[in-house]
């Protein structure tokens, strides 16, 4: 994979950024983390040589200044809202972030559970926290939040909720998704810290849109395409352009609610320090692009695959409609359709060759490589399988997993456990060629080779089983598929 960012740079620019921010406001710091402190595979997709986890590991640096503080709605808690890239619930995942942190030397502050209201659910994930010693502090809801700024900044606002006591110069508030209340979290801290007489201050981190990246970079344009659910528009800041003189780019609801939260904190504070959405976020990401082609070029892939993740949700659950409009319009705008990569027409064409579900790939030398369906594999297995062997310097016409290795675990697939499709899945291919690496030196160079696919595009004719795109996505491959299935039938698993 061509890398376009350099993320050394990053890990250190960001964290003096932060700790500049820090100073500014006399040693005390909240941090409101959007997007994913964990798992950012949308901005390694987008920037090439960003780590999934590099949010995470450089706050490892400031281990000795920080810590983190989790919000979550009790609302999520009670409905078991999920995180749709891992499957988990939002109350699951605040325990697996809280065990990566602690790895990394970072302290937890606790747990805070907004939007409070005596939820049975909420109830018992607060006595189960704290059962495990995990401080855990209730946020309550306010009327006519954000407008009623009387009300808010008042011993009958955000005096009401428990104040988190923290005791590291920086505060992360970090959620496990999107409506978890982590700025009203960061507010009613502030609010309490200072009726407290400590001061504090705000920011806010977000690595998208880029702000000092153009509005119509594509890399900006993959983050309205990455948020079609919630209807986010990239839009020029207004506030920093009259401010400052300065075109800058934020999306349209921080742009929208500025105003409201100039005035909290005013109220808070006595003087707001910021004059623009722009000027509260600390995030250093632009300066770290390397090299601006590779990152435009991998930001229109993202926005392609956006489109066909859209389509198959249609296909899915026939809703979704308005979205896949405007992802075409977005294709649109920076001037690629759905044949942008060479893998989606290869796919196809493999796929009318055959007469059945292929595959194709491309692999990091920009070669194509195409996978069909056999009696034994299917196109998933058939193109990673070819795929390996091709990076791996291994000739494609040589069997590095023999049929006599494979059919037995189609027999047992069908005869014992009553699977009606014997042809093997990514996984049981992997654990074939595993099981025949150990007399087979090819097949040990093939299996060894997994890496190398990381950062790759493949396309599929149909919509891939959920078995075979979870592997795909753990080796890093990025996953597109055709919006129909492979069979007529109404219920697929």
């Amino acid at each position: 994979m061509q890398l376009g960012f350099d993320n050394n740079q990053y890990l250190s620019m960001q964290a003096e950024r932060i700790r500049n921010r820090i100073a500014h406001f006399g040693g005390k710091l909240y941090l409101e983390f959007g997007g994913k402190l964990l798992d950012d595979y949308h901005a390694s997709r987008v920037l090439p040589g960003f780590a999934p986890d590099s949010k995470a590991r450089m706050l490892a640096t400031l281990a000795n200044e920080a810590e983190v503080l989790f919000a979550i709605n009790a609302n999520d808690i009670e409905h078991g809202k999920r995180r749709s890239d891992i499957g988990i619930t939002y109350a699951e995942d605040v325990l697996r972030l809280m065990d990566v942190f602690r790895t990394m030397g970072l302290a937890i502050g606790g747990v805070v559970i907004t939007q409070w209201s005596g939820q049975q659910k909420a109830e018992q994930y607060k006595a189960m926290l704290e059962n495990m010693g995990i401080a855990v502090y209730r946020h309550y809801p306010i009327p006519e939040y954000p407008s009623n700024v009387d009300l808010i900044a008042s011993d009958e606002g955000f005096g009401k909720d428990e104040f988190a006591k923290t005791t590291h110069p920086l505060v992360v508030v970090t959620a496990p998704g999107p409506g978890s209340g982590k700025l009203a979290v960061c507010l009613s801290q502030l609010y309490n810290e200072h009726k407290h007489g400590t001061n504090a201050g705000y920011a806010k981190f977000e690595t998208f849109p880029v702000w000092n990246l153009p509005l119509a970079h594509p890399v900006n344009i993959a983050y309205e395409a990455a948020t079609l659910d919630l209807g986010d528009n990239n839009i020029i800041d207004p506030f920093h352009l009259e401010a400052h003189g300065e075109v800058t780019v934020n999306y349209n609801r921080d742009v929208e609610t500025f105003p409201v939260l100039k005035t909290i904190m005013e109220r808070i504070l006595g003087t707001c320090p910021y004059s623009s959405p722009t000027d509260m976020g600390v995030n250093m990401v632009g300066y770290c692009i390397s090299d601006d082609e590779i990152c435009r070029v991998a930001a229109k892939n993202e926005i392609v695959r956006r489109y066909f993740h859209c389509a198959e949700k249609i296909e899915r659950t026939g809703v979704g409609t308005s979205q896949l409009d405007k992802a075409r319009l977005l294709m649109k705008e920076v001037g690629v359709d759905e044949n942008f990569s060479p893998a989606h027409s290869a796919a196809l064409q493999k796929a009318t060759e055959t007469g059945a579900p292929a595959g194709a790939m491309v692999l990091p030398d920009g070669t194509v490589v195409t996978g069909k369906t056999s009696s034994l594999l299917g196109a998933a297995s058939s193109l990673l399988l070819n795929a390996l062997k091709r990076v791996a310097g291994v000739d494609k016409d040589t069997y590095v997993v023999s049929n006599e290795a494979l059919a037995p675990i189609g027999r047992l697939k069908t005869e014992h456990l009553h699977s009606h499709n014997p042809r093997l899945h990514s996984d049981e291919t992997l654990i074939a060629l595993s099981i025949s690496s150990a007399t087979n030196t090819e097949a040990k160079r093939v299996i060894e080779a997994t890496s190398k696919l990381y950062g790759c595009d493949a396309y599929f004719s149909v919509i891939i089983s959920a078995t075979d795109e979870r592997v795909y996505r753990q080796l890093g491959i990025n996953v597109c598929c055709e919006p129909r299935f492979e069979s007529g039938a109404y219920y697929h698993k």
